[in-house]
């Protein structure tokens, strides 16, 4: 086992911290989203300052921030960076207190370097905490060690449910082990509206790349809609629906050999069960 403390040190482990962030004070807003996709955020989750352990760093001169790495599970945090802190702060609380330079001794580490918490339950007592006792007390192992930047992992085609962001960010990314899985299937597909509860279903029947090449077009930033009618009218009214509220799901997989016809027949299926032509968004 590799112990975090043996990866990563700073010249006074006795005033190095460690904080372990969930969310950005609302559940639906997690720590590692705000990691990825906003930077000012994640700092300003750092930088808070209250008169409690979980928000203390008057004494620190270190410290270490990660991410609850939500894809692996409650007990996985990924490493958000180094910082010093600066030892003159405000003395208001419930404020980004303290300031935050980064470290770049393990800049290479970022969103990459993954490490499990074998003792979880010492961990809900606080969420901030001075490093040698965290490394004692949470037994915190090496678990990972991304290539680059790590979104999010391929776990089997009936556990795919992602939001629009989620997407963006694996087809942005190239994620290997979804493009490798989405390129080899057929298959149909549903999009829910998660705002008003409306579907729609959809295929992947072409011969090239299969599902990973039909949602590669919702992925798109430009233009979400993949060509869909109606999706082109949301889009039109408010370029950032489709990007809020849609979420992309698998209902059944073909092998690439599969006949365009036959898929096309299962997408009609799904379609009578769902009502999506009378109550969601397919029109044909």
């Amino acid at each position: 086992m590799i112990k975090l403390i043996d990866l990563i040190k700073t010249d006074d482990m006795d005033r190095t911290k460690i904080k372990f962030h969930k969310n950005e004070g609302d559940v639906n807003r997690q720590a590692y989203d705000m990691l990825l996709d906003e930077p000012d955020t994640w700092l300003r989750m750092n930088q808070w300052r209250e008169d409690n352990n979980n928000h203390n760093l008057d004494s620190c001169k270190y410290l270490i921030g990660m991410a609850q790495y939500y894809p692996y599970g409650k007990d996985y945090y990924i490493f958000g960076g180094l910082y010093k802190v600066d030892e003159k702060h405000s003395e208001d609380f419930t404020c980004e207190g303290y300031k935050l330079e980064k470290v770049k001794d393990y800049e290479e580490y970022e969103k990459r370097l993954i490490v499990r918490i074998s003792n979880p339950t010492k961990l809900a007592l606080s969420y901030l905490r001075w490093y040698n006792n965290a490394q004692k007390d949470l037994e915190m192992e090496v678990y990972e060690l991304a290539p680059s930047t790590k979104t999010l992992n391929f776990t089997g085609y009936q556990n795919v449910s992602l939001l629009h962001k989620d997407l963006v960010r694996i087809v942005s990314n190239d994620e290997p082990t979804y493009k490798q899985a989405l390129s080899n299937v057929k298959g149909v597909y549903v999009i829910t509206d998660i705002h008003t509860g409306k579907l729609y279903i959809g295929s992947a029947s072409g011969n090239s790349n299969g599902i990973w090449q039909r949602w590669s077009c919702y992925a798109n930033n430009i233009d979400p809609t993949g060509g869909d009618k109606e999706f082109s009218k949301i889009f039109g009214e408010d370029e950032s629906y489709i990007k809020k509220y849609f979420k992309y799901s698998i209902l059944e997989i073909f092998d690439t050999k599969t006949k365009e016809e036959d898929i096309l027949a299962r997408e009609s299926y799904w379609k009578k069960v769902f009502e999506t032509r009378q109550f969601g968004y397919n029109d044909n």
